[in-house]
């Protein structure tokens, strides 16, 4: 189960849709039938525009994108997909890694999408971005990568604190994440901060090391990585270290990252 109860589900899809609702402009939402069960996507945006998909990191939702996708949707379709297996909408299914490419193609299928797509995506996002990319070329033009798993190392004990931090309530909460995670944005006291913590105190994050991507199969991708160098989950020194010219590394950010909106629509439409 990856909800800590059936009551924690109920209250979080409950606040979940609350907080959709205050969507900031004309969206659609839907479920897409897959191979791997019903996909929530938020779309928005011209229906005429290129498409651009979002893709969230773990223990998190679509909303991760609400403060972008005015500005992306002036240029783009954006569809901001609910990962499987996250707190958001979608099925409550964690298939094999390699089986979510196979889902993705069933996204986009079920979205009507035929035309190559540019994703935007963050941390465990941002692996699924990068296998699906790789694995795909044809059907992917443009990545652009918040923290992404896959390049840096993942680093190991991270979670140890949690052990004697949890039981604190939300309070311990935050505390764990910013030992985990690295410094945080401001933005706790918004709702959508405090929907943060609600999703961390009733949901089961998953626990997995993820495959580091060779260099081979990253040279061949259009992108750009955005790293924090306080970042304690990945190693994105090394990240940089890789990807020198398509790496941005901010030197006081942890792994969630403050509002990186105008950067990533420049590199979009360049």
């Amino acid at each position: 189960m990856i909800f800590r109860s059936d009551a924690s589900r109920r209250v979080l899809h409950e606040r979940y849709r609350e907080l959709l609702a205050t969507w900031p402009m004309p969206s659609e939402q839907r479920l897409v039938p897959t191979r791997e069960g019903d996909t929530f996507v938020v779309s928005c945006g011209p229906a005429d525009a290129p498409p651009l998909v979002l893709l969230h990191g773990s223990a998190s939702t679509t909303l991760e994108w609400i403060g972008d996708v005015v500005a992306w949707a002036e240029h783009f379709r954006v569809h901001a997909v609910d990962l499987l297996g996250e707190p958001g909408l979608s099925a409550e299914v964690r298939p094999a890694l390699d089986a979510y490419v196979d889902w993705l193609d069933d996204v986009l299928d079920g979205l009507d999408v035929r035309e190559p797509v540019s994703i935007v995506a963050s941390s465990l996002g941002g692996w699924f971005a990068l296998d699906y990319a790789i694995r795909r070329s044809d059907r992917v033009l443009k990545l652009a990568l918040l923290t992404p798993s896959g390049i840096g190392r993942q680093k190991s004990l991270i979670f140890l604190p949690a052990v004697f931090l949890l039981p604190f309530g939300r309070w311990g909460i935050l505390q764990t994440m910013r030992l985990v995670a690295g410094p945080l944005p401001s933005g706790d006291a918004t709702e959508y901060g405090r929907f943060a913590l609600m999703v961390h105190e009733h949901f089961r994050p998953r626990r997995v090391s993820l495959p580091i991507f060779t260099d081979e199969q990253l040279e061949k991708l259009d992108l750009l990585v955005i790293a924090g160098g306080r970042d304690r989950m990945l190693d994105s020194q090394e990240t940089k270290r890789r990807l020198p010219e398509a790496t941005v590394l901010l030197p006081d950010a942890g792994h969630v990252l403050p509002a990186q909106t105008e950067r990533v629509l420049t590199w979009l439409r360049s």
